[in-house]
């Protein structure tokens, strides 16, 4: 399996002005730009969507590795918060609320590392990754 996005920029890095397509679409032609990067401009920017595509990918592998031991969450939500300095993504923290009926903190805690180690992105970043969860919050 392959998938793949577009991006496309004009201008001056600091000026100038881009966006990105999905193959997908749900992402067509979302702008980006200095300032939704580096200061509070709208649009979106990279940190942002890796957070999402980390967010995303490490709960559906939670998922799989709960649903491994005979657990099925009744609901997972995952932030992810990316940690881009001087010039390099240095970490992703992921936050985990988890609504699971008749599971231990223990017991989720050791998914949770499981999934830390093997979801596909955690596997691609060369960060420092970091995990907190709330059980039934």
């Amino acid at each position: 399996m392959k998938k793949n996005s577009i991006a496309v920029w004009k201008g001056s890095g600091r000026d100038g002005s881009g966006f990105v397509t999905t193959q997908s679409k749900v992402l067509n032609e979302t702008p980006y730009s200095f300032n939704s990067r580096f200061a509070e401009g709208i649009g979106t920017n990279p940190e942002e969507l890796l957070a999402a595509a980390h967010a995303g990918c490490f709960t559906m592998k939670l998922t799989f590795v709960l649903n491994e031991i005979g657990f099925v969450p009744e609901e997972l939500e995952t932030t992810c918060t990316i940690n881009f300095e001087k010039g390099a993504i240095v970490g992703s923290h992921l936050f985990v609320k988890a609504k699971i009926t008749d599971i231990s903190k223990e017991i989720l805690d050791e998914s949770i590392k499981e999934a830390e180690i093997n979801c596909p992105v955690s596997r691609v970043l060369n960060a420092k990754i970091t995990t907190e969860s709330v059980l039934n919050g």
